[in-house]
């Protein structure tokens, strides 16, 4: 399967995001061809949950491409992995975050006190829907299991909404890797470049979605 994540045109700097997107995305798919694919996901998994950019579902496809038949499993180690790394991000938010916050408002994308501020509002609001909808859709995760800790929303709630959510997401990508496997890696390897772009605007637009309705 093709990996250029940005159809090749104008060189860019590599300190331009892109690139920079483009490397890390390029580093999480290179993982699905090695011994070592499963605990690569669950560390992916883990760390998406309250820093890392590139989501665990692009591993999850490339591995369920090349194994239909683990792909459940496959989303099962997701969903450990983003769970607990969302634990962790509860955790960083309610005991660290007036050490690291700056920290992440420079390296972390689209993450700025703003955002950070109106996801903490929400959680007076329903603290369970905001975490599941963060957790299914593709808003970044991250700012909300951050500010869960920040704003001490209830911890099994936040769980329970973290679990819900994420299976959901998961095992509905990897439900569908399972029926349809072969299928799937047709596809992507036909309109690579165009689901690339994809991601790249689902990223971005994640937090552009937090801006725009909290």
């Amino acid at each position: 399967m093709p990996t250029n994540f940005f159809p090749s045109s104008s060189p860019r700097s590599k300190y331009h995001p892109s690139t920079i997107i483009r490397a890390l995305y390029e580093w999480v798919i290179h993982w699905a061809t090695t011994p070592h694919a499963k605990v690569a996901l669950l560390l992916i998994a883990f760390a998406e949950s309250s820093f890392f950019p590139v989501p665990p579902d692009v591993l999850l496809v490339a591995m369920g491409v090349g194994a239909p038949s683990r792909a459940l499993g496959f989303a099962g180690i997701c969903l450990a992995g983003s769970v607990f790394g969302g634990m962790v991000g509860y955790a960083i938010g309610m005991g660290m975050w007036a050490i690291i916050a700056e920290w992440f408002y420079a390296y972390v994308p689209g993450f700025t006190p703003e955002v950070f501020e109106k996801v903490s509002t929400l959680y007076s609001d329903n603290a369970f829907w905001a975490v599941f909808a963060a957790g299914f859709s593709p808003i970044p995760y991250k700012v909300f299991t951050l500010a869960a800790g920040a704003s001490h929303i209830d911890f099994m709630t936040f769980v329970i909404a973290s679990v819900l959510s994420r299976g959901l997401r998961f095992f509905l990508l990897g439900g569908a890797l399972r029926l349809f496997g072969p299928s799937v890696k047709l596809i992507l390897e036909k309109y690579f470049d165009l689901f690339s772009i994809l991601f790249l605007v689902l990223l971005v637009g994640g937090f552009t979605l937090v801006k725009l309705l909290l």
